[in-house]
Formats: structure tokens, C-alpha cells, sequence
């Protein structure tokens, strides 16, 4: 099987260190979880949908998290960080297939449907804590 994929600017993800995790700052979980939702809305563009505009229990669910807790914020900073893993490529190879001409809108979809079940799972994780 052969594809068109130009994978020379590829992005590798950097190996995870041994060792304990340093947590990230609340701040920078924030800005993670935004980045991971303007991913979304252009893959929502691509799936031809409108943007999406989350609620206060999406928007502020980093801040949550850490009032829940070391562990419920751990647990939601790996789940944001899964969740960007999937988010990057994902996107790069809806647009690498845009910019041949190519109608996205299916994939587009599928990625939209796995964000929003990820998604879901990390605020059930975060609400679950309470």
C-alpha cells in the first residue's frame, strides 16, 4: 500500500522520561486544553460543523482538576496529554489531505467523535473526583 503523505516535517512526539512526572502548572495545563480545543474546532470546520463554543465546565476544568487533587490532576494532565497526541497528527493529515483537493469531511468527523469521547472522559474523571 503506498500513500502521498510527505512526512519529512513530521513532528516525533519526544519519548517519556523515567522517572516521576513533573505536573505541570495549572496555567499550562490550560493552555494545553485550549490548544487541544482550537484543534477540534478546525477539525469541526473540516467535518463541516459550526464552532463549538464550550461551557464553564469545560473551560475550567484544568482548574478543577487541581482542586480535586494531586492525583485527579495528574490523571487529567495524562488524559489532555493523550488527547493532544491524538489531536496533532490527526489534524496535520486532514489538512496534508485538504491541500490535495481531497473531501475530509468523513475522517473529519471520526476525529470530532473520538475528541468529543475523549473529552468526555476527562471531565467524567475530573466530575467523578468530587
Amino acid at each position: 500500500m503506498s500513500h502521498k503523505f510527505d512526512l519529512s516535517q513530521a513532528t516525533m512526539l519526544e519519548p517519556v522520561p523515567a522517572g516521576p512526572r513533573r505536573l505541570p502548572s495549572v496555567e499550562d495545563l490550560a493552555h494545553k486544553w485550549k490548544a487541544v480545543h482550537d484543534a477540534a474546532a478546525a477539525v469541526g470546520h473540516l467535518a463541516q460543523f459550526g464552532r463549538e463554543t464550550p461551557g464553564p465546565e469545560i473551560i475550567e476544568l484544568p482548574v478543577r482538576a487541581a482542586d480535586r487533587g494531586e492525583r485527579i490532576f495528574e490523571a487529567a494532565a495524562r488524559g489532555i496529554d493523550d488527547l493532544a497526541a491524538v489531536m496533532q497528527p490527526g489534524l496535520r493529515a486532514l489538512l496534508a489531505l485538504t491541500a490535495q483537493g481531497q473531501d475530509t469531511t468523513i475522517a473529519a468527523l471520526v476525529l470530532w467523535r473520538e475528541f468529543h469521547a475523549a473529552r468526555t472522559a476527562i471531565v467524567d474523571l475530573v466530575e467523578a473526583a468530587r
